[in-house]
């Protein structure tokens, strides 16, 4: 396996069959709409026509599906074995968009893809090295920026995801889509854990309904084509490939990576599970080894799925097989175009809606992260900086088009101008220790973290909190009481003590007689009586 399985991971959970197919639907239906978005995008760059484009979206979906069970399963050296849907990578849209519409079409986009993931299989091992220069500072930017970067597509989605349509934009789709966020804000409400686990899926079809009751769900095209078809090798022909395609892929590669490693350390973070270089390799190496055969099979470029990290934060649904059946649909869908037809029918405000949490859940996972960082002058500049940078593609889309055509491809997402910004600061003033500022700068105003004494003296070796809780050596949780209840309970330890015939061990300065006189008045021991 890629990674030693054992029991104890949170991953490795399984759930029964049906539970874990409904969750596994839940995360297709919360990234459906981002993966058939490239295919249709490319495809009509490129001048395909209708039936051309249809192939292309199975042959995502079908992709898709492989690489994610690849990803989950894992075999060795391939898989990180975590909860990560794979598919067509957001990042490469804007360069395979420019290439398709060159003079190779869309055979010089799949050339390009092929070359450039063969480049980048070949330097995944060692991309993983740097696992070391994503400390928590680093990593809780990068979550962060996930979330942030992505609620700009909920927000379209919403609206209509077309703005060229009439009614993108209207009250109508964003009351759908507020609408659907209520639904799921509510069932998260709801006592039962299963339907809270299941809100966004709940949610979604609820939304799905009541948009065809209005009018809005269109499902008559859903009959029209084949029931089952199998994707056919180079479809279009052969790939053509063109030098300057391919460098410009293989920067779009590098950016992948980096994508992905920081959607494998999120998963790792929110999973609460260990998250090695070797795990990262073995997934950047599934991430590529996809992506060499996407192009086989007439798509593009593969890739981790960030708004399917939130949903596994949201549910708190960790197993992987859940996402592995995910896959498993995925391949079907793409086998069966009838039932991809019947997905695709499913408004995208109603996809907005849902994506409006789980986006920012992402976002909330990336500052829990970060409130593990202790925030010296050097973290806080390194987050301020971070994030900033990240955000200027988001909020400014045209920022980058006056810059090299390589730097807008590294910069043009925000995860991956974040990313690097980060790294490149945490090198600077974590790693080059020459010239920081001993003691402080403009940029940290906050206190010096202290503990006082006796606020540890009970402590003992082993204690350590988990989900709020203090949890001793063995694993028992330890009460966290006032003054008054430690009081009351050492008193009646006390008692217990003398009639068993037992010396009793007592905290340091607390003498017996004390602590009995002042359980009767309910007071702390050593402090003065209550009048």
């Amino acid at each position: 396996m890629a990674a030693a399985s054992t029991s104890k991971r949170p991953e490795d959970e399984r759930l029964p069959l049906g539970r874990t197919f409904a969750y596994g639907l839940q995360h297709v239906l919360t990234m459906y709409g981002g993966i058939i978005a490239p295919p249709l995008i490319i495809g009509g760059a490129a001048g395909l026509d209708s039936t051309q484009v249809a192939l292309l979206v199975s042959c995502c979906l079908f992709v898709g599906g492989v690489a994610t069970i690849l990803q989950t399963v894992g075999v060795p050296f391939f898989g990180a074995q975590l909860p990560l849907v794979q598919g067509t990578s957001f990042a490469s849209v804007a360069t395979l968009v420019a290439i398709a519409q060159g003079d190779g079409g869309i055979q010089a986009v799949f050339g390009a893809v092929l070359v450039a993931a063969v480049i980048g299989f070949a330097i995944a091992p060692f991309f993983a090295r740097v696992i070391r220069f994503f400390p928590p500072v680093v990593t809780g930017v990068v979550i962060t920026m996930i979330g942030m970067s992505l609620t700009p597509v909920a927000a379209n989605w919403s609206m209509g995801g077309d703005e060229s349509a009439a009614d993108y934009g209207s009250l109508q789709n964003i009351g759908l889509a507020a609408m659907t966020l209520v639904i799921v804000l509510l069932l998260s409400k709801v006592g039962n854990a299963a339907i809270s686990r299941l809100s966004v899926l709940l949610a979604i079809v609820i939304g799905t309904l009541v948009s065809w009751a209005l009018g809005i769900a269109d499902f008559s095209e859903v009959g029209e084509g084949h029931i089952f078809e199998l994707p056919q090798p180079f479809a279009f022909g052969a790939p053509v490939f063109e030098v300057g395609a391919i460098i410009s892929m293989v920067i779009v590669v590098l950016v992948i990576l980096t994508e992905t490693t920081a959607d494998i350390l999120a998963i790792g973070e929110i999973a609460k599970t260990r998250v090695d270089s070797k795990r990262i390799a073995d997934g950047l190496r599934a991430d590529m080894i996809s992506s060499i055969a996407a192009p086989i099979f007439n798509t593009f470029t593969q890739s981790a799925f960030a708004q399917n990290v939130g949903l596994v934060a949201i549910t708190g649904v960790k197993s992987r097989f859940v996402v592995t059946a995910g896959g498993g649909i995925l391949l079907v869908l793409g086998l069966l175009p009838i039932l991809g037809r019947v997905v695709a029918a499913i408004p995208l405000p109603v996809l907005g809606g849902a994506g409006m949490v789980l986006f920012g859940t992402v976002a909330a996972s990336g500052i829990r992260t970060l409130s593990k960082v202790q925030f010296s002058s050097q973290n806080l500049i390194i987050v301020a900086a971070s994030i900033a940078f990240g955000m200027i593609p988001v909020v400014a889309e045209g920022f980058y088009d006056n810059f090299p055509t390589w730097m807008g491809t590294i910069f043009h997402s925000g995860i991956s101008s974040a990313a690097i910004m980060a790294i490149v600061l945490n090198i600077v003033f974590n790693e080059i220790k020459l010239g920081n500022t001993k003691g402080g700068s403009v940029f940290h105003a906050a206190p010096p973290r202290m503990v006082k004494t006796e606020e540890i003296r009970s402590l003992r070796e082993g204690d350590h909190f988990e989900a709020g809780k203090l949890i001793d050596a063995k694993g028992e949780e330890v009460p966290v009481v006032t003054s008054e209840q430690f009081t009351v309970a050492l008193a009646e330890h006390l008692k217990a003590c003398d009639q068993a015939g037992v010396e009793p061990e007592l905290p340091d300065g607390v003498e017996k007689q004390e602590v009995l006189e002042a359980a009767e008045g309910v007071r702390e021991p050593g402090a003065a009586p209550r009048t």
